[in-house]
């Protein structure tokens, strides 16, 4: 096999990130090989994820500011990091040179919110994809959307399927299938209720309520976000 290009990685890691978001696409694109995978935020204390355990980041923003994927994770976080202009000039300073901007989840409405999907299509969590549209993105409800270099899987689980699709535009198609079977990614769940249009009507509604509750009026305060960003 001939030698594999360098490829370098970084992913944004945020106090109430939801883990999974990061460590799927993560788990994959570190098999890229000959990969350099970075873990970013301000300092490198340990960032708390909503699952209840830390991550720790193994560089900060002045250290990383160039890479050739940049992935940004979702989760309860995201929105406090919608308004962290530090948060947000990071990812303009990165995307600009990065080949791949891409994200995971609600990871994408930090993306927007940066001014980095206007005019771009992009995946989210189901829940939240139609609020892409305050920053002038285009929200496509599929598990992976890829428009130009940008690169979006919808939610959580989603991180994986988009990261073994961009391994392919990468590395080729065999070497995502050999990732993929690598880490034995052959899905068969319990249940059929992965998404809401599958799901028992109580149990959206259960959902529903535990959002709400955890982010009270989360589309208006979205929306209020944007116009303070000038969307």
């Amino acid at each position: 096999m001939a030698e594999l290009s360098p490829i370098s990685v970084a992913f944004l890691v945020f106090p109430n990130v939801t883990q999974l978001d990061l460590t799927g696409p993560a788990q994959v694109l570190s098999r890229l090989g000959n990969t350099t995978l970075n873990l970013v935020w301000k300092d490198k204390s340990p960032v708390p994820t909503d699952a209840g355990f830390p991550l720790l980041p193994t560089a900060t923003f002045e250290e990383i500011d160039q890479v050739d994927i940049l992935c940004v994770p979702g989760g309860l976080g995201t929105m406090e990091m919608m308004q962290d202009e530090t948060v947000l000039a990071w990812l303009r300073k990165v995307a600009a040179k990065a080949e791949w901007v891409t994200s995971v989840c609600t990871g994408s409405l930090l993306l927007a919110a940066a001014g980095l999907l206007k005019g771009y299509k992009s995946g989210c969590h189901w829940a939240s994809i139609d609020q892409l549209a305050f920053f002038g993105a285009t929200p496509v409800r599929a598990r992976i959307v890829e428009d130009r270099n940008r690169f979006s899987g919808g939610g959580v689980t989603s991180g994986i399927d988009f990261a073994l699709a961009l391994a392919a535009r990468i590395r080729g198609e065999d070497f995502a299938k050999f990732i993929q079977l690598s880490i034995e990614y052959d899905p068969n769940p319990p249940f059929n209720a992965g998404s809401p249009d599958k799901v028992e009507p109580e149990i959206l509604e259960r959902y529903y309520k535990m959002i709400d509750a955890a982010v009270p009026d989360r589309e208006a305060k979205v929306k209020a976000i944007a116009k303070s960003l000038g969307f």
